[in-house]
């Protein structure tokens, strides 16, 4: 098992602003990751764009990385889960990159239960480009883009994950190591389907409401009386939002993966048969 400074870059500085809620994040995801068990040679990660897409640049070999385009992170990890349905594929990115340009994706990620896992950086803005408003800012918030406040309702990703029967529903926050490191931990050890981790994360430069004081003022870890698979208690949790926000495990499904209801599958890993030559099977029908 390797330590996780072993897992975190020494030599690279993080192009993050000071205070930044990816500094705890990335130390928490490397020390989850060290502690998960999990073969660094059989894992994956997968990102888009964004401040929060830059977390694999931070972490060392030999976990394999694929930097994708902005969205477009899902997509790439449901083929290489598909390809090599034996490797650990681990998503990390931000509101926008995910729930906005790879909103389709995620929707549709989702319904299929495929076996990766998802961490979400939620900082309701577009950091990397300067302030806008991302699909979680709240109603009301300014920026120098949406000047008269934004219109649109925010996004409520735990929601439509939980409607759509996601294995695992969680939220966590960056200002509390021990909490997100827990949660992270837990998302990594899930084995079926679809977990999902989305993380309040401040954004220090251009998100001057959703601060860490204010957060810490308003998270509430579920208690233990939750029952995460009913569904509705669930979705009560999950439109709670202002002066309490509940974290930790949200919803459970037992929801069968997607891996597991593909026949050829079980015959093993696509990657593996192709490079020894499995037969192909002819295409037939009337192709008018």
């Amino acid at each position: 098992m390797m330590k996780p400074l072993d897992l975190q870059k020494a030599d690279t500085t993080p192009a993050w602003c000071p205070g930044c809620g990816n500094f705890p994040i990335l130390k928490a995801f490397t020390g989850a990751l060290a502690e998960s068990g999990l073969d660094p040679d059989k894992t994956v990660l997968v990102s888009g764009i964004g401040q929060a897409a830059k977390i694999p640049h931070y972490v060392t070999p030999p976990c394999n990385i694929f930097n994708g385009l902005h969205g477009r992170a899902l997509p790439a990890a449901t083929g290489i889960k598909c390809a090599n349905h034996e490797l650990e594929v681990i998503v990390t990115s931000g509101d926008g990159d995910m729930y906005g340009e790879g909103g389709n994706h995620f929707i549709h990620a989702i319904r299929r239960n495929i076996g990766i896992k998802v961490f979400v950086h939620n900082n309701q803005v577009y950091g990397l480009t300067k302030g806008q408003a991302s699909p979680t800012s709240d109603e009301g918030y300014v920026t120098r883009i949406q000047t008269h406040g934004v219109v649109s309702m925010p996004f409520n990703p735990l929601a439509l994950a939980i409607v759509e029967g996601c294995s695992l529903v969680a939220r966590t926050f960056a200002g509390d190591p021990a909490h997100l490191k827990a949660t992270l931990l837990e998302a990594l050890r899930h084995k079926d389907g679809f977990a999902l981790v989305d993380i309040l994360q401040p954004c220090v430069s251009f998100n001057k409401v959703n601060t860490y004081a204010w957060y810490k003022e308003r998270v509430r870890p579920v208690t233990p009386e939750h029952d995460p698979y009913d569904r509705m208690q669930a979705l009560a949790l999950a439109f709670q939002w202002g002066d309490a926000i509940p974290i930790g495990i949200i919803f459970r499904s037992r929801r069968p993966c997607f891996e597991s209801r593909q026949p050829v599958l079980g015959q093993g890993t696509l990657v593996v048969r192709l490079s020894e030559g499995a037969p192909r099977k002819a295409a037939t029908g009337n192709r008018n």
